[in-house]
């Protein structure tokens, strides 16, 4: 083992070039643009010593100065729009892309994101900004199989269908990694490899073990795809274990990516995996953090997200567990990675450099989100045509927990856009001539609140009550050091600094501020008091404190329930510290005691013209392995797949009023809304929108735009109609296997005009190993314009051998004015009609392959309305083994 001390230079890559270009020395090789970045990479890996090596494989990769390179963080997020990087655009949730059932919107939606992140990254490079959210390199998309709606992170998919996930997931990575021949825009990263979809309790713990059958037809097929036709630079292992081994340790899922699928780059642990490996309260298969890092590396794991290799593989290489050699394949790969992103080359010489910050959160991009947010939007029910209402309305009622709350529209791994709209809002801009009020009616679950910024109203700045507001104090340091910079009066705690400060002497990335006064609450009772911040804070109340919290990658919004009096004043102190985050996020709220929520509901609903009820879920009871203290809910899991009883009853009670109701539902899964269902008028899914929502929710119901979007999941009625959810069978799971009556199918979606469909084309009988070309013709029969989502389901009902009931096979999403027809056709190869055999090898046999084409999956009832059609070929000949 070689290791070499160099002095300490402080120069930046470019002053490195300069200084050799000054001395007439000749430039070193991996700073020679003219020769290919693997050659490049050797030469600078060379000069490398083995510390240097160990921490350029970090998340958080340190300066090397002497070598000219500067610190890198890996580390950065884009699952909708650039996130958790202060201002950016916000498309909808994942699973609100995925019911567009559009690859062309998903190219766009990775183009805009890809811009924004290029135009952030380089000012945030001009300004020695190298820390975690700054990078190129980003942890997008998810295309885990969403297999069970009791799966918290399920929102973060494509849904259940491994076709679908990747149809959606290639175009969406080739807008995200560009199209230059020499450069990356940005890597993306499919996650997390493999078989991954819960439970988040046990994820560090569990060990997975699917069939061979389930593993090529489920789990692989859609991140093999994505390798072999989007080209992705990178993949992250998952947390659990995959047959005893855990995955960011697992020979067998390197040999599937490199050696099989022919994957050329590199591959990140998943946050703080690797420790898993020798924590006694989690995998445990090896005992020291040396062992676990050489695990990771030997199986392929190039880059660790947490600690475990600086200083891991030192110690692992010192025991001979690991060689300098094995290192060095991984660093190379890491160097690569860098130097494809332009990292080591001038900017002048990139076209993705060029690109301007003035791109960020434009008027196209805003754009871009609002069609998404239309385009995702799921009609589930409309009885007699009850929508869209008209806007001559005079009065409406906008009630529930979800109506008026910005963060419902951003789900997880969320951006910060400037002008969310939510249904309230976009309502009231749409009928501007229309009385349009809003109760909240309850809360979104009887344990969960509702929380609201505190209004000025309730803050003094002492106990005399004499002057509203708090005391604020604003300090130039972290620590509340010194004399304050600015002391004044704010009216409340509700600020959002994006990329500034709060004073123009002020560094945007390090500031401090301290509020004093008193609350004084208005009514006794239980409340909920929090804070949503975007770094370290403190809450004291009577010189208690309440709530803590020092949050590294997203904007926290912690409460506590706590009992005040009126007619009482509490003290408050509230301490917000700005560090190195690019946006700064300070707001105090609460849930206020309110026993007449739902009467004050029933009263508004009661004196209007028609009701929009906004119900669901919330990225505060669904999402990444969280602690949810509600009943129904287990570590961001769902136990049942109801709404909460806080909103059934709501629900039910407005339904006695026989008023014009349409139920819109924001939320990230399947819901099991079976009495809704059966009595409400109409349904409205609207997932988690982005940050348009409000106007495209407001679109759908006034008759703006003609919903055509489609579930990528199944809607169960019940989690009695599953297995369980430990268990990663795919036996009656998702609509391929499910033998049950489901409450709403994949890919079911209504539309305000109606389609009918005849078969054009197709051949009678194939050769096995033949191709299938066939077409329908789609016509508008309807009254107005809109999209059609064209579906290409195959089903093998000769086959012995092991298949689905039916699986997705095309679509394509079209446009159709009324009166207008248009021919779609679908090319299918012989993998897509193939059956698997006892070796598991995909076969097209001899028989029947039974095809269907429609807005939907195939039933009497849809065929005799001609909404969709069928064709049956028969394939002739020997069995065709399809090669893989």
């Amino acid at each position: 083992m070689k290791i070499r001390k160099r002095p300490y230079l402080s120069i930046s890559l470019v002053c490195f070039v300069f200084i050799f270009s000054s001395c007439n020395e000749k430039t070193p090789d991996y700073l020679n643009t003219r020769l290919s970045f693997e050659v490049r990479a050797d030469d600078l890996l060379s000069r490398m010593t083995l510390e240097e090596k160990v921490q350029f494989m970090r998340y958080d990769s340190p300066a090397i100065d002497s070598l000219g390179i500067p610190a890198y963080n890996w580390w950065n997020e884009c699952l909708h729009g650039v996130a958790r990087s202060g201002l950016a655009t916000v498309f909808p949730q994942a699973i609100g892309m995925a019911a567009m059932w559009d690859t062309q919107q998903m190219f766009e939606i990775g183009d805009v994101i890809s811009d924004e992140a290029r135009a952030k990254y380089h000012k945030y490079a001009s300004e020695g900004k190298r820390g975690i959210y700054h990078g190129l390199t980003f942890w997008t998309p998810n295309i885990n199989i969403f297999r069970d709606p009791r799966w918290g992170r399920g929102m973060e998919t494509y849904g259940e269908d491994p076709y679908l996930a990747a149809e959606l997931a290639i175009p969406f990575i080739k807008g995200m990694q560009g199209d230059d021949p020499k450069y990356l825009k940005l890597v993306a990263t499919v996650k997390h490899f493999a078989v991954h979809s819960g439970p988040e309790p046990i994820r560090h713990q569990f060990d997975v073990l699917p069939s061979d059958y389930d593993m090529a037809e489920t789990y692989l097929p859609h991140f093999m795809r994505c390798v072999k036709e989007a080209d992705v630079y990178s993949v992250m292992c998952a947390y659990q274990r995959l047959r005893g081994e855990p995955c960011c340790g697992n020979k067998y899922l390197e040999d599937l990516l490199r050696n099989k699928w022919g994957f050329e780059g590199y591959i990140v642990s998943d946050c703080w995996a690797i420790n898993d490996f020798y924590n006694e309260r989690f995998h445990h298969i090896v005992n020291t953090r040396a062992e676990a890092a050489a695990m990771a590396v030997k199986a392929g794991t190039d880059l660790n997200c947490g600690a475990s290799y600086d200083p891991g593989l030192l110690e692992a290489v010192k025991e001979n567990l690991i060689t300098e050699s094995e290192i060095d394949v991984s660093v190379r790969r890491l160097i690569v990675a860098r130097m494809k992103l332009g990292q080591f080359d001038p900017d002048k010489n990139q076209k993705y450099a060029q690109i301007p910050i003035s791109v960020l959160d434009n008027e196209k991009h805003r754009l871009a989100a609002l069609i998404s947010a239309r385009k995702s939007m799921v009609l589930l029910k409309n009885d007699n045509r009850i929508l869209p209402f008209s806007k001559e309305v005079k009065k409406v009622a906008v009630i529930g927990p979800n109506a008026d709350d910005a963060s419902v529209l951003l789900g997880n791994y969320n951006g910060f856009p400037s002008h969310p709209v939510t249904p309230l809002q976009g309502i009231k801009e749409k009928l501007p001539q229309t009385e349009v009020v809003f109760a909240q009616g309850c809360r979104l679950a009887k344990e969960l609140p509702c929380l609201t910024t505190i209004p000025a109203e309730y803050f003094f700045t002492d106990e005399s009550k004499k002057t509203g507001g708090l005391n604020a104090e604003y300090y130039d340091n972290g620590d509340f050091q010194g004399e304050p910079k600015h002391k004044q009066v704010d009216a409340n705690i509700n600020f959002r600094w994006w990329d500034t400060a709060p004073f123009n002497d002020l560094d945007a990335q390090h500031f401090s501020v301290r509020w004093k006064g008193v609350l004084a609450p208005a009514v006794s009772g239980e409340y909920a008091i929090g804070i949503e911040a975007s770094s370290g804070f403190e809450l004291k109340l009577d010189g208690k404190l309440i709530l803590r919290g020092k949050n590294e990658h997203s904007p926290e919004n912690r409460y506590e329930f706590v009992s005040l009096d009126a007619g009482k004043v509490y003290e408050i102190e509230v301490d917000y510290v700005q560090d190195q985050s690019e946006y700064a996020i300070a707001r105090m709220t609460w849930d206020a005691p309110n026993p007449n929520l739902k009467k004050e509901a029933v009263a508004l609903a009661k004196t209007s013209d028609l009701v929009v009820l906004c119900m669901g879920l919330s990225p505060m009871l669904e999402g990444e392995e969280m602690p949810v203290r509600v009943e129904g809910f287990k570590g961001g899991d769902r136990i049942h797949i109801g709404l909460p009883d806080s909103q059934t009853e709501l629900i039910r009670t407005i339904h006695k009023l026989g008023k014009p109701t349409v139920l819109v539902l924001l939320n990230g899964s399947a819901l099991a809304i079976n009495w809704e269902a059966e009595n409400l008028p109409a349904i409205l899914d609207a997932w988690y929108p982005g940050q348009a929502g409000g106007t495209a929710i407001a679109d759908v119901l006034f008759g703006d735009y003609n919903p055509a979007g489609r579930l990528p999941v199944t809607f169960y009625k019940g989690i009695d109609q599953l297995p369980d959810f430990e268990n990663y069978d795919m036996a009656n799971r998702t609509y391929r296997y499910f033998s049950g009556i489901p409450l709403y199918e994949f890919g079911y979606g209504l539309s305000y005009t109606d389609f009918e469909y005849t078969l054009k084309n197709f051949p009678s009988s194939v050769n096995a190993g033949d191709s299938i070309r066939v077409s329908a013709d789609v016509s508008n029969i309807g009254a107005m314009d809109g999209d059609e989502v064209v579906q290409l389901y195959v089903s093998l009902p000769d086959s012995k051998l092991r298949k689905p009931i039916r699986s997705l096979q095309g679509f394509k999403r079209i446009h159709l004015k009324k009166g207008e027809t248009q021919t779609v056709e679908f090319v299918l190869q012989p993998k897509q009609f193939a059956a698997r055999d006892s070796e598991n090898v995909p076969v097209v046999e001899a028989g029947n392959v039974q095809i269907s084409i429609g807005g939907k999956q195939p039933d009497a009832q849809s065929i005799a309305a001609k909404r969709v059609v069928t064709a049956t070929i028969d394939v002739k000949g020997d069995h065709y083994f399809v090669q893989e």
